[in-house]
């Protein structure tokens, strides 16, 4: 008889826990917080219940495990519904085409840096990322009065030469038939010590000596002297009795510890600098009249400077895009820039690009196919799709913001398998990274 008590009293508090557990639901279910906390306690007591159900034949079971089983089914039904809903979602995706995928990842907006108006033409003259010289060595095809050696950098891709002589001169060895019309660009890293700057200088040597350590070397030249607070430009003729003449800007100097992508273009007497997306000088006749530009090198100016300098490449410039496309039907450009392994089209582009859009709005009948093709670095399969990803970035660039209409074009990627120069050296395997346009 004590025991049967015990056990009604103690069934008397349950029932009224759970009573006032399911009212105080009811009167706070519109609080999904507070709705959350009375579950846990339902899923207590459901507990408690459980244990005690076996010690006295489960006489609440149905009841409490009908709430909690409903509870369940509704949960199951929405589980379902958000599961097909994935499956459906995930059955879109998987539906695309491979073309639709590379779109979706190469639509990317180019920013317009207008200022950038020099056009790279069709022809590498020189080309020196320094990827085939051993880290630690000097490059062979150079020439110094001090020291240096090839490095890697934490912030940068690939190979560095260094310039670790206080006053050197680091010369090109080798002659350079530079045309009238051409470019010369360069990455340069300067360390913290660049505050007195570096010279590129630009000159003609007759003599083709391969180590010239004069401050005006040769017969005539052009010093492009930068640091971190102006470009100063000095142009020298030794033949005659001219002073030097130039000029300072102190327009976007480079910045120490950073990668500075500066390009000169020479054009005539005409010289132009860009960096950090804006023309930085424009001196129309600094060039002494009738230079034949055929060497470079670069020297420090009394400094403790030990800056980085890397891919430096000279083309022609300035080519003509209309008779190429028009009469030839087929356009290599070297002027479409992208970072190593992407196909985002870079503002340094913005010249050659304006420069083609010119043609096409002038002959709105004309249609074409771009191509683009990489060297023989890396993986196969990955080049053609990074070649391919390219000239649909090269396409939506023209038509996003240029205002040539998308379906005048056709894109495709070749990868390397259409190398126009074996892939052997530096130089050559910049020959064969490219962008084609070819009139349909």
């Amino acid at each position: 008889m004590k025991k049967i008590k015990i056990i009604f009293i103690v069934l008397f508090s349950f029932m009224f826990s759970v009573t006032f557990a399911q009212i105080d639901v009811k009167e706070k279910v519109k609080n999904e917080s507070i709705y959350r906390t009375e579950r846990k306690v339902d899923e207590k007591i459901d507990q408690t219940l459980d244990k005690l159900e076996k010690g006295i034949g489960g006489l609440f079971k149905k009841k409490a495990k009908s709430t909690k089983d409903d509870e369940e089914s509704e949960s199951t039904v929405e589980e379902q519904d958000t599961s097909s809903k994935k499956e459906k979602s995930s059955s879109e995706k998987k539906d695309k085409t491979s073309d639709d995928k590379l779109v979706k990842e190469s639509n990317q907006k180019l920013e317009s840096y207008t200022q950038y108006d020099f056009v790279p033409g069709d022809k590498v003259i020189y080309f020196d990322d320094f990827s085939q010289v051993a880290i630690g060595d000097f490059p062979a095809n150079w020439s110094s009065n001090g020291s240096g050696e090839i490095a890697t950098v934490n912030i940068a891709h690939g190979n560095w030469l260094q310039f670790t002589t206080q006053d050197g001169y680091y010369c090109y060895t080798k002659p350079i038939e530079f045309p009238e019309n051409f470019i010369m660009e360069f990455d340069i890293i300067p360390d913290d010590n660049f505050f007195r700057g570096y010279h590129l200088t630009l000159y003609e040597d007759k003599d083709n000596r391969e180590l010239n350590d004069d401050l005006f070397p040769g017969t005539k030249g052009v010093h492009v002297k930068f640091d971190d607070s102006n470009w100063e430009i000095e142009s020298y003729n030794n033949l005659g009795n001219d002073f030097p003449s130039g000029g300072k800007s102190d327009k976007n100097p480079v910045i120490k510890e950073k990668v500075n992508h500066v390009i000169v273009w020479i054009q005539n007497r005409r010289l132009r600098i860009y960096h950090a997306g804006a023309k930085v000088v424009d001196m129309p006749t600094i060039i002494y009249a009738d230079t034949k530009f055929n060497r470079f090198h670069f020297n420090g100016w009394s400094t403790e400077s030990k800056p980085y300098i890397s891919n430096l490449k000279i083309t022609t410039a300035a080519p003509d895009t209309r008779s190429k496309l028009i009469t030839e039907g087929k356009l290599i450009t070297y002027g479409i820039y992208f970072d190593v392994n992407s196909d985002k089209v870079k503002p340094e582009s913005n010249g050659t690009l304006n420069d083609i859009a010119k043609v096409l709005k002038e002959t709105p009948n004309m249609n074409i196919k771009i191509v683009g093709h990489t060297d023989s670095d890396g993986d196969d399969t990955k080049n053609l799709e990074l070649s391919q990803r390219r000239a649909i970035s090269v396409k939506n660039a023209l038509s996003n913001n240029f205002g040539i209409t998308a379906d005048r074009f056709q894109t495709d990627g070749a990868g390397e398998s259409m190398p126009l120069v074996p892939n052997t050296t530096a130089e050559q395997k910049s020959k064969n990274r490219r962008v084609e346009f070819i009139k349909l």
